[in-house]
């Protein structure tokens, strides 16, 4: 296994259990390194640190062990074990889909495993988590054994654009199925090979359940709805109508066939195909309770600015049009806008739209999403529930 030796006084990060090793903090390599490789990480004065995967870029190192490892089936076996037990403890309630391995919150920057039912769908962002596919396939077959009948990996989309010209999207176990799940009772259709991430946002989860408690009676708007999660939340509640508003027209056929599948009718829910903020501007419909829960307006520093007047633009058209006495779900899943940053921008929206607002709530993702305590930029959803007047 190669070595990376850090420079003087760039070790810190590490001896805090950070996962990241950025290239500025090397000082030499041993070897000519391959994208995806993995390596051992020293003090410049040689003391072991930490072993992880390779990467030519900014962050060069991804971390998932800080004792020494081969990384064998072993090590891949105990490490989804510990994720899968984790998650048995969070899962309650009739549901049947989770993240079983969410990146550096489980110590495996660079991977995703959502399960749905009796699929599991992987999603690499790192060359290192990639090529080891086959040794995560055969621990995962381990671990859950019975409740598994097929493996999915959906990499193509979230790899390194050079890489990701060599590989696509397969079945690596298994048959082909399309897949119903269920999230507290609620079913859902999930189209892992075609929709957006590994096919639903179980992130959130709680957020809609904590949704349900406030849909009674009220009329309610869902922005952004990709699949109607927070539409048939609201439906189930007892909400008087469901508006569910978003530009994928194959979105809204995913959402009315959701719709239809928990048995509900067309006269308690409406959906449009449109682009939200034109909905916004062109409707005259005032709303009880309005989901906003955009896509990431910024991947990047660069585009930050820009992001935050989205941002702003949006929920000022949302505020417009929530009754006195509504409420306001809304939501960032920009990894570069904080949780302040956030805040300061729904501050500006309010005052742009000139409503009194209190925080009810500060949100965030679902509880089997986890963040670790040594890398809080793991914490990537944003969310606040507003009482306007």
């Amino acid at each position: 296994m190669k070595k990376i030796f850090l420079k003087k006084k760039r070790d810190a990060a590490l001896r805090r259990f950070h996962p990241w090793v950025f290239s500025g903090a090397v000082g030499r390599k041993e070897g000519l390194l391959r994208d995806g490789e993995i390596v051992e990480v020293y003090s410049a004065g040689g003391e072991y640190l930490a072993t992880g995967h390779f990467q030519d870029g900014s962050i060069c190192v991804r971390i998932f062990s800080f004792e020494k490892t081969n990384a064998d089936l072993a090590f891949w076996i105990s490490k989804l074990q510990n994720a899968y037990h984790f998650r048995k403890q969070l899962i309650v309630g009739d549901t049947n889909c989770y993240r079983l391995i969410h990146a550096e919150g489980d110590g495996l920057p660079g991977l995703i495993i959502d399960v749905y039912d009796q699929t599991a769908v992987i999603q690499c962002h790192s060359i290192g988590m990639h090529l080891s596919k086959d040794a995560i396939v055969e621990a995962l077959r381990k671990v859950l054994g019975d409740e598994l009948t097929t493996i999915y990996d959906k990499s193509a989309e979230t790899l390194p654009r050079d890489y990701a010209t060599q590989i696509e999207n397969s079945l690596l176990f298994g048959n082909e199925v399309k897949g119903v799940v269920k999230e507290f009772g609620h079913q859902f259709l999930v189209n892992w090979k075609e929709g957006q991430k590994t096919g639903f946002f179980l992130d959130q989860r709680d957020n809609r359940l904590l949704l349900a408690q406030y849909a009674t009676g009220k009329k309610v708007l869902n922005s952004f709805c990709y699949t109607g999660g927070f539409s048939i939340y609201a439906l189930q509640a007892g909400a008087k109508e469901v508006h569910s508003v978003d530009i994928s027209q194959k979105a809204i056929d995913l959402t009315d066939e959701n719709v239809a599948l928990n048995g509900f009718t067309k006269g308690q829910h409406q959906s449009y195909a449109a682009d939200v903020l034109k909905f916004l501007k062109e409707n005259t419909q005032v709303y009880d309770l309005i989901v906003v829960d955009p896509p990431a307006f910024a991947k990047s520093l660069k585009k930050r600015h820009n992001a935050i007047q989205g941002y702003k633009r949006l929920n000022a058209l949302a505020l417009k049009h929530v009754k006195k006495g509504g409420m306001v779900f809304t939501f960032s899943c920009s990894q570069v806008v904080d949780q302040q940053l956030f805040y300061n921008t729904i501050v500006a929206a309010a005052i742009e739209a000139g409503r009194q607002v209190r925080v009810m709530r500060h949100l965030s993702q679902a509880s089997d999403h986890p963040v670790s305590l040594f890398h809080p930029e793991g914490a990537y959803l944003k969310g606040l529930v507003l009482y306007v007047e």
